[in-house]
């Protein structure tokens, strides 16, 4: 019995030794290198490709293995350690990483052993904790992704959030442990939101939020979200969330702007809350409840201490012991509601608040207004009925809105709700209700929302209303019906969604993400580390360096072709006909060092203009036998800079010979520009079609129309000038004739020339597409009104 005591001893004892150093031996073989499978000299790219292979392998959702788990942790941990340099050489050193311990088999060995011997995991003070053994304080504030999303994220428009990026295996993490808690302690009730994300469960959050590094400590407020990047301190915390409130969410109030501050409730449709306290700062519980609270209420905030506040404190009567709230609606001398208590907790502040969201009568200003104003029926002793008075803003209405809101102000029905439109910013709603549109605003409507999509159920109140004690018993008359019989509601209607009158413009929408974007940005270079701004800083240098690139390039390209312009400038450019002229130097640089300008006639007008491509457009020069060398000459000069278009055709008309098809043509351009008339041998008057330019667009058939404008000089007198005014008058009579007559060809040969001076600007205002256009319902035929000569 001895011997069999003796063994079962032993066999205890062996049992006892293999519990507590089993779990133990994996702890020397955990090795970052080889859980990755890549060598001591591996590279940070071969590092991160093989924990992508792996993570994608051994991730809990897609491998069914009941190890997987373990593995996958063991891989983020092994990443963590080789993708951290400073990490890396700690291990590589010492065999262990700064705030790394080995996670996986030992971890969950050691959990088996002091769970069995009902060991506290608090007594041993181990960071190290796994998914079931967590800190107690921060499980409740764990956030997932799609909580994150779902949740997290709409609610941060009615308060911030304070997120703490952590992992189990941060050291770092376990020295602002005892601040982070003070911080939530003081700050969740407040009203702040609290989370914690832990990077080895959630990683898809932590990369969501952009956090890379544990701890972090980042906000969340209208969806957006902005890092802590100072000491951990409690302080900072408290004034980093007061930070991120928006600014200007109360106003200061004092004896010279409260009559300002209590008179705005007609603007922004909302009543307004004073604070009464003696501190000098608004306090955080107030800042956060107006921003909680600000679409339905204004706040503002009067320091008690300060003697511009006195003659306030006077007329409300405000006890100086304690903080005081007033909240004040219709009527500004007299508030609607009052609480006073020395320790302000945020639920009594809330509760006041949401008893007081609303004006008396207020008016309907968005869909989101009138869905809380006027609810759908659930129950039938729930039902609510809307007070509708359908109204203007004009002078005219005022007497009749001063008795509705009155009346308003008497009601003490819950089941009654009181509110008003102005028509002319609620049309549509307005158009649907009003049944008899031969009766004008101002009318009374009583209706029943009976489902979210628009039904409702009213009746309007015959006789409109002017605000006279006839109108008002009538109304308490068909209410006190109402209460009794809801069938005298025997309307019904869908009824459109409502303007949100208080929608902020584009720009200014526009204009302020701009502003977060660029606080961002900077927020970022300010303190990010180097290896995170790479990317960015990499895309920064690449733009400059490609523009500062194209600028140089197009810089020496400029200079090569001036040089190469310069000898070729006294070279005259040849057109079609073999005329000269001269090139203006561009921006747009021709692929010809010619204009190439064919005549149109009967043989080219199909292939030129009736059966130009789309988007393709001709520029004819209308000209004459005796202008054609001049004009062709001018022509070239204005349009050379404009050939390096593939969608310009240049050419030429002999109006000549074709003058009544450009007659006919002008028919559709009567109201363009007067023509100028000239006469002929037989005293007939006919246009002066000479040196006009079409632009004919054969595909979609319009045209637009360049009229000459002769802006040259007066041969004449600058001939005067020349011969100092001074002619001898014994000179023969044929020497003065022959004379005169130059002097004449010359004259009209110079205002041909300058016929064409402002083509140039027409030719730009024709790239630009803002020239008129004249539309032609069909070409007409060249060779069919040909006429010969």
């Amino acid at each position: 019995m001895a011997r069999l005591k003796m063994l079962l001893i032993l066999h205890s004892v062996m049992i006892l030794c293999l519990l507590v150093a089993g779990p133990v031996e994996p702890a020397a073989e955990f090795d970052p290198y080889k859980t990755l499978g890549v060598t001591r000299s591996a590279s940070q790219a071969e590092i991160k490709k093989a924990y992508k292979r792996l993570a994608k392998e051994w991730h809990p959702d897609k491998n069914k293995n009941p190890e997987a788990e373990d593995m996958f942790i063991r891989i983020t941990k092994s990443y963590e350690i080789l993708s951290n340099e400073e990490k890396r050489a700690n291990y590589d050193r010492y065999g262990q990483a700064e705030d790394s311990q080995p996670h996986g088999h030992s971890h969950h060995g050691f959990r088996h052993f002091h769970d069995n011997f009902y060991f506290e995991e608090s007594f041993f003070h181990f960071p190290f904790n796994n998914k079931g053994g967590r800190d107690f304080a921060d499980s409740k504030y764990n956030l997932h992704f799609n909580q994150y999303v779902n949740d997290v994220v709409p609610d941060s428009f009615k308060r911030p959030y304070l997120v703490k990026i952590t992992s189990d295996w941060c050291f770092s993490c376990i020295h602002i442990e005892p601040v982070w808690k003070e911080t939530v302690q003081e700050l969740e009730p407040l009203g702040v939101g609290i989370g914690v994300v832990d990077v080895g469960y959630e990683r898809r959050l932590a990369n969501h939020l952009g956090a890379h590094r544990t701890p972090s400590i980042l906000g969340v407020i209208n969806g957006k979200v902005t890092f802590f990047h100072y000491a951990v301190v409690k302080e900072h915390l408290r004034q980093f969330v007061e930070d991120l409130l928006p600014q200007r969410l109360v106003e200061k109030v004092t004896d010279r702007n409260d009559h300002q501050f209590l008179n705005s409730w007609h603007e922004v449709n909302k009543p307004h809350v004073l604070l009464f306290d003696q501190v000098s700062v608004v306090p955080l519980l107030y800042k956060l409840t107006a921003f909680a609270y600000k679409d339905y209420v204004q706040f503002g905030y009067v320091d008690q201490g300060l003697a511009e506040t006195a003659n306030l404190v006077k007329q409300f009567n405000i006890n100086t012991y304690a903080p005081t709230m007033l909240v004040f609606k219709e009527n500004i001398d007299k508030p609607a509601d009052i609480i006073q208590a020395k320790g302000m907790k945020k639920q009594i502040i809330d509760e006041f608040i949401s008893n007081n969201k609303f004006l008396l009568a207020p008016r309907l200003v968005n869909q989101k207004l009138f869905d809380e104003l006027c609810p759908v029926k659930q129950f039938h002793r729930r039902r609510k009925y809307c007070v509708l008075l359908i109204t203007g803003e004009e002078e005219s209405f005022a007497t009749g809105n001063k008795a509705f809101l009155a009346l308003a102000s008497a009601n003490t029905k819950d089941v009654l709700r009181f509110a008003y439109v102005y028509q002319r910013q609620q049309q549509q709603l307005c158009d649907i209700l009003l049944k008899n549109k031969d009766s004008p605003p101002p009318q009374v409507v009583i209706l029943e929302r009976r489902n979210g999509a628009g039904k409702v159920l009213y009746k309007p109140v015959l006789g409109g209303w002017n605000g006279s004690e006839e109108d008002k018993n009538r109304l308490l008359e068909e209410l006190e019906r109402l209460q009794k019989d809801p069938s005298i509601l025997i309307y019904d209607a869908m009824l459109p969604e409502l303007n949100n009158e208080f929608a902020s413009m584009f720009l200014i929408r526009w204009i302020y993400t701009a502003y977060d974007y660029l606080s961002e940005i900077i927020d970022d270079l300010l303190h990010n580390n180097w290896r995170e701004m790479m990317p960015l800083l990499s895309l920064i240098f690449s733009a400059l360096f490609i523009l500062f690139g194209t600028v140089v390039i197009q810089a020496f390209s400029d200079s090569s072709e001036e040089k190469q312009s310069k000898p070729k400038t006294k070279e005259p450019l040849k057109t079609e006909n073999g005329s000269p002229g001269t090139a203006n130097t561009s921006s747009r640089p021709p692929k010809k060092n010619f204009v190439e300008v064919t005549e149109l006639t009967d043989v080219t007008y199909m292939s030129n203009l009736v059966k130009l491509r789309p988007g393709h457009i001709n520029v004819v020069l209308v000209l004459t036998d005796a202008t054609k060398n001049i004009l062709l000459s001018k022509f070239a000069k204005e349009v050379y800079s404009f050939t390096g278009s593939l969608t310009l055709h240049f050419s030429f008309l002999n109006v000549d010979k074709h003058n009544e098809w450009m007659s006919t043509l002008m028919e559709f351009a009567q109201d363009a520009m007067q023509m100028d008339t000239d006469e002929d041998e037989g005293g007939n008057r006919k246009m002066d079609y000479t040196g006009y330019v079409l632009a004919l667009n054969g595909h979609k058939k319009y045209l637009c129309l360049f009229k000459p404008v002769y802006t040259g000089e007066d041969l004449d007198g600058k001939a005067d000038e020349d011969t100092g005014g001074a002619r001898s008058k014994s000179g023969s009579r044929d020497e003065h004739q022959h004379r005169k007559g130059m002097t004449r060809s010359r004259s009209t040969s110079l205002q041909i020339h300058h016929k064409l001076d402002r083509l140039g600007l027409w030719m730009e205002r024709l790239m630009e597409g803002t020239l008129p256009r004249y539309y032609i319902p069909a070409w007409p035929g060249l060779d069919k009104i040909t006429v010969s000569k």
